[in-house]
């Protein structure tokens, strides 16, 4: 099983130029697989997958008939990244989240951007994100989005854009951190060759964010993980993380707000706590603030945290900025904020609350990507190029009946790896999330989670419909 026959067509793809000629980064990765006989590549490939199931490391999707809990798809040809790269894409994505965080903070405190004229009030306050109880907070050391995934994606000519922004509760990195391990038993030997740069430290960093969140008089804070339990998508990664940083995984049900902290059941009675890494969606943290049906919060947790008793990552209402509406403000905020260009460019996009934009979505629907601005996971969206007439329709009448929730963009031809399909080599389109910590200042992990579509043809790489993921491997210098 040679790479002989793989041909990148005219797709940007990470791994080769152009037919037989691997880029400089990649070559010594393809010589490797090419020396292996077919079926010891395909061994090699079936001992991963045995091993992410007997790592535990599990997606649930709501309401499959196959059952709760599955194997997250793995492939085990890596994507690589040059030292150069990285650079770039390390400097736009702190670029983006120092402006976000300004934004999040500036719409919760004076809105000066809205008072300039940058974005408009309607967008602000219809947006499912932006939480009232949440005007004129004060996070530690004003820091709101503390952990962020940001979603990258290539076009043809190899040029990156940020596809969206995921700052309520973004998942995956634990399957960064599990794609890796297994990896160093697939191919040892070219992980040193390589120099690939580790990822096994983020839950020391992740851990150490959280601590910097803690009042600097308490010698030894408490944190935990605050999770929605066994039926979440991500409980996997809730309990892995909670597991490698050496913190409690808890429940709603174990806390409760008492001598105006929050405090944690145990064995030998209540015990205080600091900081709180939320797995939890607002709207369902504290009752008494937000969805009074909620059986998964703490009530009264709002208060504790307003009051600065508790500290939570990320801060509530950061999902304003999760608005596929507001990320299209994006550049504008980096300018307004930051006094710069945007690094990393944004999609192009198209707003159907604006009536001229909206016109042109509706008259080319067969050629546009239509997302709606909350939904997330694949979920919610048309991609116009795979459509029927019909679903077409039935989109048009969503978006005129409701245009403020949706967007559009060209469909992208989005960039692909060589991945295993049965005994060759098919390009399977991909995207990136890195993850953005932000504490004392801004550190971007390096590599991400790079999902790939493993359904051919497909562009939606999203785990839940069908996609898998790849090792991504950041050579260092």
């Amino acid at each position: 099983m040679r790479f002989d026959s793989y041909d990148p067509g005219e797709f940007y793809d990470e791994l080769f130029i152009t037919k037989n000629q691997p880029r400089p980064e990649a070559k010594l990765l393809i010589e490797r697989i090419n020396s292996l006989s077919t079926g010891e590549l395909l061994m090699r490939q079936k001992a991963a997958q045995v091993a992410m199931m007997k790592l535990g490391a599990t997606f649930n999707v709501y309401g499959d008939s196959q059952g709760t809990e599955r194997i997250f798809p793995f492939d085990v040809v890596p994507r690589i990244i040059s030292v150069s790269e990285w650079n770039f894409l390390e400097t736009g994505l702190k670029q983006r989240i120092h402006a976000l965080n300004l934004f999040i903070a500036d719409i919760y405190g004076e809105q000066k951007i809205i008072k300039d004229g940058i974005i408009p009030l309607e967008l602000i306050n219809s947006a499912s994100g932006f939480l009232k109880p949440c005007i004129g907070l004060k996070p530690p050391g004003g820091i709101w989005c503390h952990i962020t995934g940001t979603d990258l994606v290539r076009d043809k000519d190899g040029k990156w854009f940020v596809l969206e922004d995921n700052l309520r509760c973004p998942s995956g990195v634990s399957y960064v951190l599990e794609n890796r391990r297994v990896m160093k038993t697939t191919f040892p030997q070219i992980f040193a060759a390589l120099g690939i740069r580790p990822v096994d430290n983020y839950p020391s960093y992740l851990l150490e964010t959280l601590l910097n969140l803690a009042p600097s008089y308490l010698s030894h804070p408490s944190v935990v993980v605050l999770t929605p339990g066994i039926y979440n998508s991500a409980y996997f990664e809730h309990s892995f993380l909670a597991q490698q940083m050496g913190v409690e995984l808890v429940e709603g049900r174990d806390l409760v707000v008492a001598d105006g902290y929050v405090q944690m059941r145990t064995t030998k009675g209540l015990q205080r706590v600091d900081v709180i890494y939320r797995r939890m969606d607002d709207n369902f943290i504290d009752p008494l603030a937000f969805n009074p049906e909620s059986l998964l919060g703490i009530p009264g947790l709002m208060e504790v945290y307003r009051n600065g008793r508790v500290a939570l990552a990320n801060a509530l209402g950061t999902g304003v900025a999760d608005d596929k509406v507001i990320y299209a403000y994006v550049p504008q905020m980096i300018s307004y904020y930051l006094g710069e260009e945007q690094i990393l460019p944004n999609v192009p996009t198209y707003l159907c609350w604006e009536k001229q934009q909206l016109d042109y979505v509706l008259a080319n629907l067969d050629q546009l990507v239509v997302k709606s601005a909350n939904e997330a996971g694949g979920y919610g969206m048309l991609v116009g190029t795979q459509s029927t007439a019909e679903q077409r329709a039935e989109f048009a009448e969503k978006i005129k009946a409701n245009p403020r929730n949706y967007i559009a963009q060209p469909t992208l031809s989005l960039s692909r790896v060589p991945t295993i399909f049965e005994d060759k080599f098919e390009g399977c389109h991909v995207d990136l999330r890195p993850y953005i910590l932000y504490g004392k200042d801004i550190y971007v992990h390096p590599g991400g989670l790079t999902r790939v579509a493993m359904k051919k043809g497909s562009l939606v790489v999203n785990s839940s419909q069908g996609g898998g993921s790849k090792d991504t491997w950041v050579l260092s210098d």
